[in-house]
């Protein structure tokens, strides 16, 4: 595990997320995985996505939903509760924000137009998409859920802060304290970053795994849910029963 996060560094806000702290010595990810309560298969399906860019093709028929749930909403809170808001905290302390110097005002408005975005997305997401998963998971849904409208949520978040940059290099603010409002905008590309990958696990990830999951439930398909230390990990196959398992 230790060579893993050495390799890249990124991979710091991976473990976080999955509840796994630093100081793990020299066990390798299975045991640290296994230590934690952490599918383990789920885990590398994020990591392998995060370094390629991509996943593969049958690494969704394996993957621990419940958990790629918590890892989500581990990532919600993260942005919602600290990324953000040190953002937010880094810019007022960076320029003006008093109405008197408008582009000052401007970049803060923008950024807070932003995150009411960022943050009706997620709560969104929260109180259907993962709620609906674990109605699901129980046995129980409301509806048969469209997971494409999930997906079409995420082409809304960006655009308000496309204009926060823009205006923040275009038209920076005089007095501003420039290290500051540098440093801001630096975390800002980085936490972009963090956001479009964060959607794009959700969209090739979650959406396939939720999609299997949500098929073997309606469809009679094989699902098989084994309860360990009273956590429910599911792994559905997409694959039609035809052995004499109904």
């Amino acid at each position: 595990m230790a060579d893993l996060i050495s390799d890249n560094y990124t991979l710091l806000q991976v473990i976080s997320r999955f509840g796994l702290s630093l100081g793990f010595g020299d066990k390798t990810v299975k045991e640290v995985c296994e230590m934690n309560q952490v599918d383990c298969r789920t885990f590398l399906a994020v990591v392998n996505f995060v370094e390629e860019g991509f996943s593969r093709m049958n690494e969704a028929e394996s993957l621990s939903v419940p958990s790629l749930v918590d890892y989500l909403r581990q990532a919600h809170s993260y942005f919602l509760d600290f990324a953000l808001p040190v953002i937010r905290r880094k810019l007022i302390e960076s320029i003006d924000c008093s109405k008197s110097d408008e582009v000052a005002f401007l970049i803060l408005r923008f950024f807070d137009d932003y995150v009411c975005e960022v943050k009706r997305h997620m709560e969104y997401e929260e109180k259907t998409v993962f709620k609906y998963v674990d109605d699901l998971l129980h046995n129980h849904p409301s509806k048969n859920y469209q997971i494409s409208v999930f997906s079409k949520h995420h082409d809304l978040v960006s655009e308000k802060l496309t204009e926060l940059k823009n205006i923040s290099i275009k038209y920076c603010p005089p007095k501003a304290n420039k290290n500051l409002l540098n440093a801001a905008l630096f975390d800002i590309y980085i936490c972009e970053e963090g956001l479009e990958s964060h959607c794009k696990i959700e969209d090739y990830l979650f959406f396939r795994g939720f999609d299997i999951l949500q098929t073997a439930y309606f469809e009679g398909k094989c699902l098989q849910i084994i309860k360990n230390r009273n956590r429910i990990i599911v792994f559905a196959q997409c694959r039609r029963v035809n052995e004499g398992i109904d």
